[in-house]
């Protein structure tokens, strides 16, 4: 625990419990994110969207999973404004239950051979719902996390936001693999709800954290001083647009992820013949590989900074997305894995690890959460529909991945020249993050006390 004070307030930080309820929350994001990737991979097509043509219902499926990205970025404004001016925790506190509701609910809705075309608008609902809530989540828990570490580690303790990411893919995927082994018809009746169901036990956990968890020095000082803002959002747009943009632009790296973890296990089960568990196994130890990784990175960000490691990030990513899919359609598992291990264990971590901690530094405290979900969720629209763009992309043929694994590096590269052109921010004091918006204010106090000034120097 550290203990800080400004002026007349006296704060508390605790980075140790912030980073665990960050880690908790994300753990229950990405559960829910993946065992519904999976499931659309998977069952939804048949279930949701039966089609005589199995691409027909893939791409419904897909479609679904993307449309969760859209509410994301309502989700962002909306969490994003409340958390700026009432409280990081109590906003992280509300998302959790929504997100909990919504995929509980998910667990329990009727396919469309029960209630025909409500099936598919319901399942459209409830992710609509977890969109929302996500679009809050991630921002919420990475400010959150950021105010309460210490200087000089505050891209290792905000690492573990997404370190509950390869958490959740652990725990989803290790649900779903004896799920996925179920006799067809078992799977297809009341398998596939099971792990829709299993996420009751991560939100309750984290819920009981989250409620013993202090609100955030740096907001507490805020208000303490009056310098809360009525309306973050205008005043980040104001004054930081640019920086908006540029995790927007960095936040499309996240198309990797999704073409790895969603349209990549539809591949390699639907076109190069790999059995479900074996893909899903290998996602898992990869992925869950990068729980080790990601905390490094960002600890190695604290030291040399945060720029280098995403740019390595980019191109790195951009080289081994081809051997992933060069090695899928050998049909070696074991170069599977390597090629897995390279580019989500390695590779990935160096972006996954440290954009919780340098897209909130973009941003000064007041609009810090509002600016951090705003860019991060518009740059993740592309994400979420990565796997239908993969579908579309996809041609016949042995090398018909070819296309998906360009569209990935196109990505790579637009990230990469938007992390290139950001401030690096390691070393900067947290109270001096978010330059211009700084300047601007201080430019403002400068010209309202210029007429006091004049005013007392009359005679």
């Amino acid at each position: 625990m550290e203990t800080t004070s400004h002026g007349a307030v006296a704060v508390r930080k605790t980075p140790g419990k912030a980073a665990l309820a960050s880690f908790l929350g994300s753990t229950l994001e990405y559960y829910d994110f993946f065992i519904y990737g999976t499931a659309a991979a998977l069952v939804f097509p048949a279930l949701f969207f039966p089609s005589d043509n199995h691409a027909v219902g893939l791409i419904g499926a897909f479609a679904t999973f993307g449309v969760a990205y859209i509410a994301r970025p309502v989700g962002g404004l909306v969490m994003g404004h409340f958390g700026d001016r009432l409280g990081r925790k109590k906003i992280l506190l509300i998302t959790l239950g929504v997100m909990g509701a919504a995929s509980l609910g998910i667990g329990l809705l009727p396919t469309y051979g029960q209630i025909g075309i409500w099936a598919p608008v319901l399942l459209v609902a409830a992710r609509l719902a977890q969109g929302f809530s996500a679009g809050g989540e991630s921002a919420g828990a990475s400010t959150l996390t950021l105010e309460h570490s210490p200087e000089g580690r505050r891209g290792f303790f905000t690492s573990f936001v997404m370190t509950g990411y390869a958490s959740g893919m652990v725990l989803a995927t290790l649900v779903f693999i004896p799920i996925s082994a179920l006799p067809e018809d078992q799977l297809l009746t009341w398998g596939w709800r099971v792990p829709f169901w299993c996420s009751i036990a991560v939100l309750a956990v984290a819920y009981w954290v989250r409620t013993h968890l202090d609100e955030t020095p740096v907001f507490e000082e805020a208000q303490e001083h009056h310098e809360v803002q009525q309306l973050p959002l205008k005043d980040v747009l104001k004054y930081q647009a640019p920086d908006v943009l540029r995790v927007i632009g960095m936040s499309i790296m996240s198309v990797m992820q999704t073409i790895f973890t969603v349209f990549g296990l539809s591949y390699a089960t639907g076109t190069a013949g790999f059995e479900r568990p074996q893909i899903l196994t290998v996602n898992a130890v990869a992925i869950g590989l990068s729980m080790l990784v990601m905390p490094l990175t960002a600890a190695l960000s604290d030291r040399i900074g945060r720029r280098p490691l995403l740019i390595t990030a980019a191109a790195g990513c951009s080289a081994t997305i081809f051997l992933y899919f060069w090695t899928l359609s050998s049909g070696n598992l074991g170069l599977v894995f390597a090629a897995a291990f390279l580019n989500m264990t390695l590779l990935y971590s160096c972006f996954n690890g440290i954009w919780p901690s340098f897209f909130a530094e973009q941003f000064a405290a007041p609009v810090r959460y509002s600016g951090m979900a705003l860019g991060n969720q518009l740059g993740l629209l592309l994400a979420g529909f990565g796997p239908l763009i993969g579908g579309l992309l996809l041609t016949e043929g042995t090398n018909g991945w070819v296309p998906v694994a360009v569209f990935g590096t196109a990505c790579m590269v637009i990230a990469g020249i938007a992390a290139f052109s950001s401030r690096e921010t390691a070393s900067t004091p947290i109270d001096e993050l978010g330059e211009p918006y700084l300047r601007a204010m201080e430019r403002r106090r400068t010209a309202a006390a210029a007429p006091d000034s004049r005013a007392a120097a009359r005679p």
